[in-house]
């Protein structure tokens, strides 16, 4: 596997298309939204940190879509587990995806993880999966924010997120961090 990169603001991202438990394809590229798409990577069923943080976006759902702001969510998952998610979790709204390749997940800047075992629900983590990222990408394919972790532990709060889109919005704030030269 490849040395993560990691994506830099202002420059296109990597086009990705998943399958969605609730049926069909979803493809970044073909996404307009009025302001971004919201990518949320998460480690998977196995994940109880994972069913708290996705439950939560699913109740926030909305505020984002009022702000212009497409969501998904998505895991190397397979098929079977990404629909046990959405019952289990009780994920409403939410776009769910699932069978992320792990090479894609490792262009996106992603940390990869390797199973080891049952977790606390007595669910198996996969023998490989991503650790948790969040990406915002303007409608032009660029990226405009970005949190990769190497844990799940500590993600970054919707309510937060939901207000850095106004005032990115409000103030025409321009994406950071896009110094490539030193």
């Amino acid at each position: 596997m490849t040395m993560i990169q990691a994506l830099m603001p202002r420059q296109p991202v990597p086009d990705l298309t998943v399958s969605l438990a609730q049926g069909g394809q979803w493809n970044l590229h073909a996404q307009s939204p009025e302001q971004f798409t919201m990518l949320v990577f998460y480690r998977g069923l196995h994940c109880p940190v994972c069913g708290r943080y996705l439950r939560d976006l699913d109740s926030k759902l909305s505020a984002f879509e009022e702000r212009g702001v497409n969501v998904i969510a998505l895991s190397s998952d397979p098929q079977e587990r990404a629909e046990q998610a959405t019952e289990h979790w009780k994920l409403t709204q939410l776009k769910l995806g699932y069978g992320l390749s792990l090479p894609d997940a490792r262009r996106w800047g992603l940390y990869i993880s390797s199973g080891r075992g049952k977790t606390s629900t007595g669910i198996e983590e996969p023998e490989g999966f991503s650790e948790p990222g969040v990406f915002l990408v303007r409608p032009d394919g660029t990226l405009y924010y970005a949190s990769v972790q190497s844990m799940p532990f500590a993600r970054p709060n919707f309510d937060d997120l939901l207000g850095a889109v106004d005032f990115a919005v409000q103030k025409n704030y321009p994406a950071r961090g896009e110094v490539t030269q030193l």
